[in-house]
């Protein structure tokens, strides 16, 4: 049956995309850490710099106040790709499942048609 092997190709598309999705959200969840630990590293320099890390003290420096910021936005937007690297998780078991089903259905019918043409040879 050809529309079968349709479907497995569909789903096997299908799960290769989640899988793409999830590592491009790996990819994207790495560069905000990576850019997180740069931004710690550019605001604790220039506390050393200034000598002050009380973020409350008026001469706190504000390229400092600017980068805190920054991270603290990175951080919340990695937590949000973490939630959606979640969701992706699941919804690439839903397909792996799916998959499944279509090719033990086709390896099913494959073996049907094969023990058809047996007996239409031997009969």
């Amino acid at each position: 049956m050809k529309s079968r092997a349709n479907l497995v190709r569909l789903k096997q598309f299908q799960v290769n995309e989640k899988r793409r999705r999830i590592a491009q959200l790996d990819a994207m969840i790495a560069e905000f850490d990576r850019m997180a630990d740069e931004l710690d590293a550019q605001v604790a320099a220039e506390e050393a710099k200034a000598g002050i890390t009380d973020q409350n003290h008026f001469a706190y420096p504000t390229f400092a106040k600017a980068a805190r910021l920054r991270r603290d936005n990175l951080r919340t937007s990695r937590a949000e790709l973490a939630q959606q690297k979640e969701q992706a998780a699941e919804e690439l078991a839903e397909a792996e499942a799916e998959l499944r089903k279509a090719e033990a259905l086709e390896s099913r019918d494959g073996r049907t048609r094969g023990s058809d043409d047996m007996r239409a040879m031997t009969g």
